[in-house]
């Protein structure tokens, strides 16, 4: 063959080629918009950085007991006496008083958030790491594939979840990580629902079509044009579920089936402390506030990122 000769390049690679300076400066260009919608919702970003202290201060919480407090979650404290200081009211000595057994409610507290949090966390992403693909792949292929996902879906969604954890919980007395495994199983289906109906409308765009024409494949359309299309809506639904999964774990710790004791979250605060509703209110309110800010922080910071998020808002 003469030296002269060249062989062409393939459409796919052709389209690469120019695509990849700009899809890099889209994906900056992206981000950085997003980020500048979302500091102007005040609200947002106030819930955002309210968030961030309560998760920092709650895995500081080693630190702050042991070198400011000088105390342990499980310590008995005791009074200037030497008699167990058990049901003392908040002062100085101990900042939100101690419980029902003589244990620091400030450093119960701390230690529970982390608890808690964790629990809500790793609930969201078990809901997403299933719920995501599974709604991706409903979405797109449609079809066999389409039916059966939904097949399962509403499986998941007509099993009673709280007479099941109920049990569960009876019979294996779950830790921290089995019992968010346990809710995140329960909670993908409503996370594969929503994705699946984004990508319903996004799969017959015209520029999902366009990379289609030019060659490329499934597997890469699905994960560079539509995903990015449906990262709002599954950043939404995992705040979502966070917010939730903090609530449920609160709730079956107030039944009595939750983290067992003497492991410190804020629902098994609340279940210990409601028979002490008049005599001790400063064992209730504490556990109750922090549930309700921290929910209400997540609900707030998901609404903030699903409209920063949204590429239809990009300018």
């Amino acid at each position: 063959m003469a030296q002269g000769s060249l062989v062409a390049p393939s459409p796919s690679a052709a389209f690469e080629a120019e695509q990849q300076p700009a899809r890099r400066t889209t994906s900056r260009g992206f981000w950085s918009s997003a980020w500048r919608r979302f500091r102007r919702d005040r609200v947002s970003l106030i819930a955002l950085g309210v968030l961030l202290l309560i998760v920092i201060v709650s895995a500081a919480a080693p630190l702050i007991a042991g070198h400011i407090l000088h105390t342990d979650p499980a310590q008995f404290m005791r009074t200037p006496a030497g008699r167990i200081a058990t049901l003392q009211p908040p002062s100085t000595a101990f900042p939100l008083g101690t419980d029902d057994v003589g244990r620091d409610v400030l450093t119960r507290l701390l230690y529970a958030g982390q608890v808690s949090l964790a629990v809500g966390f790793l609930v969201a992403m078990v809901s997403l790491g299933i719920g995501a693909p599974m709604g991706l792949m409903a979405g797109y292929f449609g079809g066999w594939v389409d039916d059966l996902i939904n097949a399962v879906v509403q499986f998941m969604i007509n099993i009673p979840a709280l007479f099941v954890l109920i049990v569960l919980s009876i019979f294996l007395t779950p830790n921290v990580v089995q019992l968010a495994l346990i809710f995140g199983l329960f909670f993908w289906p409503g996370t594969a629902r929503q994705v699946r109906g984004v990508v319903l409308s996004a799969r017959n765009r015209d520029y999902v079509d366009a990379a289609r024409v030019m060659g490329a494949g499934n597997r890469r359309i699905m994960v560079r044009h539509i995903l990015p299309n449906v990262a709002s809506v599954a950043i939404v639904v995992a705040g979502l579920d966070m917010a939730a999964a903090i609530l449920a774990e609160s709730s079956l710790s107030f039944l009595g089936f939750g983290v067992p004791v003497p492991l410190a979250s804020w629902g098994n605060m609340l279940s210990v402390s409601q028979e002490m509703f008049r005599s001790a209110p400063w064992l209730v309110y504490p556990p109750g506030g922090m549930i309700f800010i921290t929910v209400l922080c997540v609900f707030l910071v998901s609404d903030g990122l699903r409209d920063a998020l949204d590429p239809q808002l990009a300018r």
